[in-house]
């Protein structure tokens, strides 16, 4: 019975790679005869499994899509991931309900050797403080943009006002992918009032009905949806994810030090007490900010507009030390 129950799965497993498959070639990776491929088709069929026979000189099978979920066969890795992916889910993402539910049906119907491995895992996802002006993401919102992007039709959809704006605002898109970036949801789109390429959360969208025509998907700039999100996250126009600012320095610091807190950047050793530092930032002032973090004399290797930023945050924190707070105004 192990035997079978084991060749089951590794058969479910082929038939999961979406592609046809002969009865001779199932044959040949199990290792076993056509008559056995036949039988174990009809076991898989019975537990609820959509295979399809394919015509043609040799034949073959496909797994298709079914109406119901069949019984799911998973090997104690793979089920030991899903209950790891779920406890992470449950930690207050969109679908922490329903992954609460799938972890503790899951749990239900797995041996006790699995069962004891997944009562050892205590996970706890931390997420980042939410801004006062982040609302939950409801998952029928997701599924229902979703499958306008599959459709291509286009969707009008209400816009909530956000801590700069006080009024709603409707809005008329091509919508495109929908993505994740820093623990926020997305919706990439192509703005038919605006003319251009927009990225909207989507815990601001309120779909509305009925959707509009369909639409021939435009590309990205850049040829990806990660390249595009990149590159607008880091203000440029989407077709590179380099940053519009760059710069070099040497830090007094030993690059162990620096490592930890460059985030995107580069650190090389020069020696013990030095390295070099190459980053990028939005803006040259933002950039000059975030090198002045390291506490550390700091030699500008180039180019000469980051040079120039350091000298006006320098002027400017000058002024800075030399004002007081509004209570006693500013010193004399």
């Amino acid at each position: 019975m192990h035997k079978t129950s084991s060749r089951l799965l590794a058969l479910l497993s082929l038939l999961q790679m979406h592609r046809d498959w002969s009865g001779d070639d199932l044959a040949g990776r199990l290792d076993i005869t056509s008559r056995t491929v036949r039988r174990d088709i009809d076991r898989l069929r019975e537990l609820g499994y959509p295979i399809t026979t394919v015509k043609g000189p040799a034949g073959g099978y496909r797994l298709e899509a079914g109406t119901h979920l069949p019984p799911l066969l998973f090997d104690d890795d793979q089920a030991v991931a899903l209950a790891i992916a779920l406890q992470t889910a449950a930690a207050g993402t969109t679908v922490a309900e329903d992954a609460s539910r799938a972890l503790a049906t899951l749990r239900q119907v797995m041996p006790p050797r699995l069962r004891h491995r997944i009562d050892l895992l205590r996970i706890t996802a931390v997420q980042p403080t939410a801004s006062h002006d982040t609302l939950q993401v409801e998952a029928q919102v997701l599924v229902d943009l979703s499958r306008v992007i599959d459709a291509r039709e286009e969707l009008r959809f209400d816009y909530a006002a956000s801590s700069s704006t006080s009024v709603d605002n409707s809005r008329r898109v091509q919508p495109h992918h929908l993505v994740t970036w820093h623990q926020r949801w997305y919706l990439v789109a192509w703005d038919l009032h605006r003319e251009d390429w927009r990225t909207f959360r989507v815990e601001r969208i309120r779909p509305r009905t009925p959707t509009g025509p369909r639409f021939a998907p435009r590309e990205l700039p850049g040829g990806n949806v990660s390249t595009f999100i990149t590159s607008r996250f880091r203000g440029n126009g989407g077709t590179t994810t380099d940053w519009p600012c760059q710069g070099e320095v040497v830090l007094h610091l030993p690059a162990a030090d620096v490592a930890p807190f460059a985030q995107d950047g580069i650190v090389e050793e020069l020696g013990s007490h030095y390295c070099r530092l190459t980053l990028g930032s939005w803006s040259w002032t933002g950039l000059a900010a975030a090198i002045g973090r390291f506490d550390a004399d700091i030699e500008v290797i180039g180019p000469p507009q980051l040079a120039a930023a350091f000298g006006d945050l320098a002027a400017r924190y000058t002024h800075a030390a030399r004002t007081r707070g509004p209570e006693t105004g500013p010193a004399r």
